[in-house]
């Protein structure tokens, strides 16, 4: 049987209010499918340590948040800019969602992230 999931735009709603509670900021970068878009954040942490994080449907639905790309220069020389990887991905796939947390501390977006579900 399926299982009933939230629409995208939901969770971006949900993701922008937790964050904003929280004394962060939260801002949609860029618009997808308001019902089945794939969602990808990218986290600031006082505008340091930046990472994208993807969200991955497990077997039980239940969304796994994995770290996709960072800012180790490793990454940045495999995948690119952060602006860069999110312009590749937004082009292989329109429907997609990104949204921008900048929070104060690493705590408080896994915080964040466990409140959504």
């Amino acid at each position: 049987m399926i299982e009933a999931r939230l629409a995208a735009h939901i969770r971006i709603e949900a993701l922008k209010r937790l964050t904003q509670a929280s004394g962060g900021f939260a801002t949609v970068l860029a618009k997808g499918d308001p019902v089945s878009g794939s969602i990808l954040i990218a986290r600031t942490v006082r505008g340091a340590e930046n990472a994208v994080l993807e969200g991955m449907s497990g077997l039980d639905s239940a969304i796994e948040w994995q770290e996709i790309w960072t800012e180790a220069p490793d990454v940045i020389a495999a995948k690119g800019t952060l602006s860069e990887y999110i312009a590749r991905r937004r082009a292989r796939d329109p429907d997609m969602w990104v949204i921008e947390l900048d929070v104060a501390n690493r705590a408080q977006f896994d915080a964040i992230l466990g409140q959504l579900g």
